[in-house]
């Protein structure tokens, strides 16, 4: 309750919010409560908590200058939000106020926060990782501020349409977006291309760029608001604008395409997330972007320095340290010393002592494939004096692997920051940054063990591991408040600050009544998704099925395929055996596949594919459906999370870095099937392997086949008669009867390869065994209900490690030191 809370504000009554919004829609719109549309109902009620968020933002920033202290840049290329509204009113302190007032005016939260988008700033988990952190850092009252793109179209607005995925621009700034202010007076200029001048200018030579395409950098703020504890952070949003001023000459001439081509062109910098790079100009358009952010961040970054600190660089390891959240902020690296060198006048050797305790990076990814590099030339092209200065450090690098491995050429060339026509990011980060860190315990020793081991072994000591973490306000509190009031009930309310007291719900796992009311708030919470589904995509589902999800990312590697392959295998028993019985079961998937991923849109064709057959057949859909949530995000994970029976968390051993959703359904009392991956390394080690299931091959072993190259899938094919006939139906016309060749490509794949590479790369088919033998004790075990619900309240229970604020406190403790 508000009034528990003496440090929230307690000007905002009931009374005064409700003259707010009444007042604002007659201010700002012309119209009554009566009268008014419902986005401008939404505005009226987000803008009147803004005002209360305004307060507390000024007063943040004030003290951070007035402090002085040490200062975060969380550099990010994405970051998924969600919907603002309800946790910035929660976080505020004030949620059970804003629902008098919102009663009293006959106003329900639920067709009020319909109204806002998801912000189009992210994608995956490691957007929602970023997301997750900027929450706990205000939380904590740790200063920091997170840097990203305003992207103008998000990723894409994904649409089920004739059985496949279709991308659609994502426009979810169409309305406005009332939580962002722009900041005119911290506009900067980024410069691309052009030629590097040098010139001696007292002794000393320096350069400068002449001849370059000039871009604005405009940033808008967002406020990252902290658990009610007055704390409001910013996370800071650069658009690109042109500097060139529109051409009326040229208008007037008609010539209306050259009038505003330029205009065009700066602007198409921050107008998608991740455009298809499968050709030049998406690849220059990537890289453009990565630079952009970066170059605006690092320039704020040392503005707001000097304006406290004057031009004593010396003191900048000690005011603030950059986070390099994956490889494609990495640029800020160069960037750094650019300006360091260029503009404030270091040398190199000082310049670069500063810049090397200024940076830390976090590894997302041990997959070579996907760790990022750029062709030199187009580097060299579009940032010529960047590249200057990653030759330098290449070539200072190198002289050091000399000494580390005298004559080891190759290795030399694997660690180098330019190396076989590339610039790889990897290496510029782990070689540049004071600390690296993976993001589970698992995924840690692989990158010492393996992905970097040939730098650890030169520098051991600035290798770490943080497991990751989500927010339990938004993930528990905001998402799933009849379980948050339950674990209350039960244990008290020092939880909510303190989510690994959690613990304490353990003796509640074997109290009947208790387990009870889980149970009854599970149904309620299929209830609430299936109206949430009903708004979205005009379906429901019986709530009485087991929920069994899989939303993630579609890649090879997460293996939805490895789940829809066993469901048709389950499809099959069911139309074969006229006495089969399950548990009725529905899986849920939701997934966007990346536009230029052919082989992931076919995933989703299949899986579609799957569906149409289940609920073609009067039987199977009596204990077997599939849903596929379109445009999956946020907003749909709040309602879906909660409602969950069984969380599928099935990438092959090794590939995942962490995993961010196994976190979320194990704390809203999903139990796991699921790999020894990433973080369920953790989850299993936690709740005990009676309370999780775990399948297929540790990641060691998928290390070794891969290193043997000798695994030949087309055993299991022969060998295993559901597998086969299940491959079989994906070419024979079973699920494509007009173009039975149209997913080929998968069958094909999984047993002979693709392009001269292995077949079966991400080991579906040998794993598949394993998977559905834990997919059989499943079965078995659900139909108890009290042992079921034991398990569920026990991952619960042990989930509050898991929260962001642990992970938090370990990166400032480990790196930081905020």
């Amino acid at each position: 309750m508000d009034e528990m809370h003496p440090n929230v504000s307690q000007s905002y009554d009931k009374d005064k919010i409700k003259q707010s919004i009444i007042g604002k829609l007659q201010r700002y719109n012309g119209r009554t409560l009566e009268t008014a549309s419902k986005q401008q109902i939404y505005n009226a009620v987000a803008s009147t908590v803004r005002d209360h968020i305004m307060e507390k933002w000024l007063e943040t920033r004030q003290k951070n200058k007035q402090d002085n202290s040490k200062k975060l840049y969380y550099l990010c290329i994405e970051y998924l939000l969600g919907r603002s509204l309800f946790t910035n009113t929660l976080n505020m302190g004030l949620t059970d106020t804003f629902t008098q007032a919102l009663t009293e005016l006959d106003l329900d939260w639920y067709d009020i926060i319909k109204e806002e988008p998801d912000p189009g700033l992210g994608n995956g988990g490691l957007g929602r990782l970023a997301a997750c952190f900027m929450d706990s850092l205000a939380s904590l009252s740790l200063p920091a501020m997170g840097c990203t793109i305003r992207y103008e179209y998000g990723l894409f607005k994904q649409k089920i349409s004739g059985g496949q995925q279709v991308e659609l621009s994502d426009n979810w700034l169409e309305n406005g977006n009332v939580w962002e202010v722009a900041h005119m007076e911290d506009v900067c200029d980024v410069v691309f291309g052009g030629k590097v001048v040098e010139s001696q200018v007292n002794g000393r030579m320096t350069f400068s760029v002449v001849g370059g395409r000039v871009i604005e950098a405009v940033p808008y703020d967002m406020p990252m608001v902290g658990y009610k504890n007055n704390v409001v952070n910013t996370l800071r949003m650069w658009r690109a604008r042109s500097k060139e001023s529109f051409d009326l000459r040229a208008f007037s001439a008609g010539d209306y395409g050259s009038a505003s081509r330029e205009q065009d062109m700066a602007a198409t910098i921050s107008k998608v997330l991740y455009p298809d790079d499968n050709h030049y100009e998406g690849k220059s358009l990537r890289l453009t972007q990565s630079y952009f952010f970066v170059s605006a961040s690092i320039q704020y970054a040392i503005k707001d320095f000097k304006s406290r600190n004057g031009n004593r660089f010396n003191l900048l390891p000690e005011k603030l340290v950059f986070q390099l959240n994956d490889t494609h902020p990495g640029f800020a690296i160069p960037e750094l010393m650019r300006i360091l060198m260029d503009q404030e006048g270091l040398g190199w050797d000082e310049a670069w002592n500063i810049t090397t305790k200024c940076f830390a990076y976090t590894n997302h990814t041990v997959m070579p494939e996907a760790l990022e590099k750029w062709p030199e030339e187009l580097v060299k092209r579009n940032l010529p004096r960047i590249y200057m200065i990653l030759e330098e450090m290449n070539r200072r690098l190198g002289e050091k692997l000399w000494n580390s491995y005298p004559g080891d050429w190759n290795k030399i060339a694997h660690m180098s920051i330019l190396a076989y026509g590339n610039v790889h990011m990897a290496n510029l980060c782990v070689s540049s940054s004071f600390c690296v860190n993976g993001v589970s315990q698992l995924h840690g020793q692989i990158l010492k063990d393996s992905t970097f081991n040939d730098f650890y072994k030169i520098r051991p000591e600035k290798f770490t591991a943080i497991t990751n973490g989500i927010t339990h306000r938004r993930f528990l509190l905001a998402s799933n408040p009849r379980l948050a009031d339950l674990i209350s009930q039960a244990i008290g309310t020092s939880w909510i600050k303190n989510p690994q007291e959690l613990e304490k719900l353990m003796p509640f796992a074997d109290d009947a009544a208790f387990r009870e009311e889980f149970y009854r708030v599970k149904q309620h919470n299929k209830e609430y998704f299936n109206k949430v589904l009903l708004d979205r995509q005009g379906m429901d589902l019986d709530p009485e099925f087991v929920y069994d999800v899989q939303v993630k990312r579609l890649h090879e590697y997460k293996r939805q395929m490895l789940n829809a392959l066993h469901i048709l295998v389950l499809y099959n028993r069911i139309m074969d055996d006229p006495n089969f019985q399950m548990v009725p079961k529905v899986f849920i998937f939701g997934a966007k596949a990346s536009p230029g991923y052919v082989k992931a849109k076919m995933i989703i064709r299949f899986i579609l594919s799957v569906a149409r057959l289940i609920d073609s057949s009067p039987r199977a859909r009596k204990m077997l459906r599939i849903l596929f949530l379109e445009n999956y995000d946020v907003s749909y994970a709040e309602a879906l999370i909660p409602a969950s029976d069984i969380s599928e968390q099935l990438s092959t051993a090794g590939m995942e870095a962490s995993g961010t959703g196994n976190m979320k359904f194990m704390m809203n009392g999903a139990v796991t099937i699921g790999t020894m991956d990433g973080a369920n390394v953790e989850i299993c080690n936690l709740v005990g392997e009676d309370n999780i299931y775990i399948f297929g091959m540790r990641s060691d072993t998928v290390s070794n086949l891969h290193q043997e190259g000798n695994y030949d899938p087309m055993l299991i094919f022969e060998a295993n008669s559901e597998v086969r006939r299940a491959m079989s139906q994906i070419i024979d016309g079973t699920l494509f009867p007009d173009n039975p060749a149209i997913i080929q490509g998968l069958y094909h794949d999984l047993l002979f390869g693709s392009r001269g590479g292995r077949a079966d790369n991400f080991f579906v088919l040998k794993d598949y065994g394993s998977y559905s033998m834990a997919q059989r004790r499943i079965n078995h075990d659900i139909q108890n209900r009290d042992e079921w619900l034991k398990k569920a309240v026990i991952n619960t229970a042990k989930s509050g490690f898991f929260a962001s604020d642990r992970s938090i406190k370990e990166y400032n403790e480990k790196i930081w030191q905020l």
